[in-house]
């Protein structure tokens, strides 16, 4: 790949680094964490696409959710836990996750794969990873004492991999898990991840929070998550659809995928959480209706935001907002009046985007790089009006979008 095709390739589906070293390439890439025999989920992209119309779920929270807490601060490992501790918070947790077993028959897609769920309620309902089930035509939960239940599924959303499944019968003792605000997780908070990795059921690792705010692929649809958060706590094919869980004994995440190296499948120490409060919002709608209608705006952006030679090339005068590349035809973005780029300039030896707005501010608040406008899209609805204030030519201006729905995935 030149020089000027790597700047150029500014989608963010399926992330990849090529470290180039003396004794030859090496490639690292997001993979989703599912131990499946047959198919592989098409990797994420993210053409320009027009609208499609549809009714609106209601998205609202239902009861049995917990709210986001506002308590104190998770306690450190040496504060609050030592082995002891360790192991009792084990004993309480883990009858709350379940391992899953899928049964796959179909064209391209055929065997048994294996993956983690979480119980959110007393009514069976539980959380996993919308690739883990997407194609299953049976489904078993093998609870924390090995008792096995059959599972239908509820419903699942392709663009945050999320799906909820219900168990006809609850095992004795399991429990649902309580979901932490995912907004007040830090950096090296401490975390354990339980689940099913390698098909051996109720494991768990630990390690601490890595960085958050992570951009990763959905795995099956055009769209890519943001607000996900990195850990190195060891979590393997199978943990999938398990929780990453705070030392209060608190879901703060999905785990999802991993990074891989060398061709293995194995953990790298990175490894990707569908933050909780996607699981709060998300959850509740796919039990009521099936699905989840993500807000839009249409337009495409490098993940890296402004970086020094879009600066220079558009003699901007900060390195923040979100540069805007394209803009969907006939999308809310378009509508808004919105710009894209109008063509592109060489700057030491690169062809670079130029003549686009860029996104500094969304709803009153700073826009640091698209990672940070996508978070604030996802957080609203369809339908919601969403003020921006944009650079365009170095002039500040005020745009009003009123957000759409999300066109179809097609997975």
């Amino acid at each position: 790949m030149s020089k000027k095709q790597l700047l150029l390739t500014f989608g963010i589906g399926l992330i990849v680094l090529t470290l180039a070293a003396a004794a030859g390439a090496y490639l690292l890439f997001i993979a989703p964490l599912m131990n499946r025999q047959g198919a592989v989920a098409s990797r994420a992209q993210q053409p320009l696409v027009t609208p499609v119309s549809g009714a609106v779920a209601t998205q609202q929270a239902i009861p049995t959710m917990t709210t986001p807490g506002e308590g104190d601060q998770t306690p450190s490992l040496g504060q609050e836990l030592g082995s002891e501790g360790l192991a009792a918070l084990y004993e309480e947790l883990n009858p709350g996750v379940v391992s899953i077993r899928v049964f796959v028959e179909g064209e391209g897609a055929s065997g048994v794969g294996s993956g983690s769920g979480f119980i959110l309620d007393e009514q069976g309902h539980i959380v996993t990873n919308n690739h883990i089930v997407a194609r299953a035509e049976r489904i078993v939960v093998i609870f924390h004492d090995g008792f096995e239940s059959e599972a239908e599924l509820v419903g699942r959303d392709v663009d945050s991999d999320l799906a909820v499944i219900q168990a006809e019968t609850l095992a004795e003792g399991a429990h649902p898990l309580a979901l932490a605000n995912s907004d007040r997780v830090d950096e090296g908070d401490w975390v354990i991840a339980i689940g099913n990795p390698l098909s051996l059921g109720g494991t768990m690792t630990l390690g601490i929070v890595s960085a958050k705010g992570r951009i990763i692929p959905s795995g099956g649809s055009r769209y890519s998550i943001p607000e996900a958060i990195q850990t190195d706590a060891a979590i393997n094919p199978g943990n999938s659809g398990g929780p990453l869980l705070n030392l209060s004994g608190e879901v703060v995440g999905v785990n999802a995928q991993i990074a891989t190296a060398g061709g293995t499948q194995s953990s790298a120490g990175l490894g990707f959480a569908i933050p909780s409060n996607f699981v709060r919002r998300v959850a509740p709608v796919l039990i009521e209706v099936g699905s989840y209608q993500w807000a839009w705006m249409g337009i495409e952006a490098p993940p890296t935001g402004v970086n020094q030679l879009i600066m220079e090339a558009n003699d901007l005068e900060t390195q923040w907002g979100a540069y805007v590349n394209a803009v969907a035809e006939g999308g809310p973005a378009d509508e808004a009046g919105i710009q894209g780029s109008t063509g592109t300039e060489e700057v030491r030896g690169f062809e670079v985007p130029v003549g686009g707005d860029v996104i500094v501010e969304a709803g009153g608040e700073t826009v640091k790089d698209f990672a940070d406008l996508l978070s604030k899209i996802a957080n609203q609805s369809p339908g919601d009006t969403l003020e921006l204030t944009i650079l365009r030519d170095g002039d500040r201006q005020q745009i009003t979008v009123t957000l759409g729905m999300r066109p179809t995935s097609n997975e």
